[in-house]
């Protein structure tokens, strides 16, 4: 047992720093490059962000563990708006100003609709992977297109993304720091899911459970990090847009792991339980965001809403294995 703990602490550890290093580097090449601020921060850095559940889901599928990836992709939305952001805004109440990131959310909406049709089917199969990455790409070139359209209007996410991508690095230094971040991402995902395996094994959990949970909350650190220190910094935009932009990034590219590898045979409980939380739990975030009742300023109690809501669903989930 202690050296699944030590393989999973250590690969979190790795994972969080490499995720940082590869997002450096690939930000840094993406800038010597001429690629503008605005479309560095939301494609390079925002799928850099979720590279750890990427590369994570894709070395649990790869490995078997078709269970543990999607417990992963949708554990890793519920922490990312429970934890990671109800800790933000706990940290500072944060105001949605950002038009981009105004747009992103009823995105978010549709991308959870696209993967829930191809889930309710009882089963997830190498088309629907296949679905699923067409649905990467073509978000991604929405979020392009969308970036170019905000260069000249002085969206507060493209001044955001300007002052957290401050480097000064040389290209050289900048492929190296995206090469070894890369090597390390892969060397500690495999670490993280043999570790998280052998956890689940010990103690007869399932995979999905595990998933939801232990690896969720680890791959979600960069996420965390990020969000935290941008609300400190006053960074409304950047903290929320890093959230909404990780979850859509996890439905569909993570999501298109285990379907690839596939298939995988979608447990009731994903539909009944799992996805309609991260349902509710997004819904109270578009709320929250668009300002119904607040002019959209997320305030402190509405971020303990959301820890509060993240805590109870854990609780359930380590209750759910106890009446197992």
């Amino acid at each position: 047992m202690i050296p699944y703990c030590l393989a999973i602490l250590t690969g979190f550890v790795i994972l969080t720093v490499s995720a940082d290093r590869f997002v450096l580097g690939a930000s840094a090449l993406a800038k010597n490059l001429g690629v503008p601020t605005l479309l560095v921060g939301l494609v390079i850095v925002g799928f850099g962000t979720s590279a750890p559940e990427i590369i994570v889901s894709a070395m649990a599928a790869w490995q078997g563990n078709g269970y543990l990836s999607i417990g992963n992709a949708l554990g890793s939305n519920i922490t990312n708006i429970g934890l990671v952001l109800g800790l933000a805004v706990l940290a500072t109440p944060m105001q949605v100003h950002s038009s981009l990131v105004k747009k992103e959310i009823p995105v978010l909406f549709l991308v959870m609709g696209f993967s829930l049709f191809l889930l309710v089917d009882g089963r997830l199969t190498p088309a629907d992977g296949v679905l699923l990455v067409i649905g990467t790409l073509l978000m991604l070139g929405w979020t392009v297109q969308q970036g170019l359209k905000q260069r000249h209007k002085n969206d507060p996410l493209e001044q955001e993304f300007a002052d957290e991508l401050q480097t000064s690095l040389s290209t050289p230094q900048a492929i190296f720091w995206l090469s070894v971040g890369m090597l390390f991402l892969l060397g500690s995902s495999k670490l993280l899911v043999w570790g998280a395996v052998g956890v689940a094994k010990f103690f007869g959990v399932s995979d999905l459970i595990i998933g939801l949970t232990i690896v969720a909350v680890g791959t979600s650190l960069p996420e965390l990090a990020a969000s935290v220190m941008s609300a400190i910094r006053n960074e409304h935009d950047l903290a929320i847009g890093n959230v909404i932009g990780s979850n859509m990034y996890n439905l569909l590219a993570v999501m298109a792991c285990p379907g690839l590898l596939g298939p995988v045979n979608i447990l009731p409980e994903i539909l009944s339980r799992d996805f309609p939380v991260m349902i509710v739990l997004s819904l109270a975030l578009w709320i929250m965001a668009t300002g119904i009742r607040s002019r959209g300023i997320i305030n402190r109690l509405e971020g303990g809403v959301l820890l509060l809501s993240f805590v109870g669903y854990q609780y359930f989930l380590f209750r759910s294995i106890g009446n197992g």
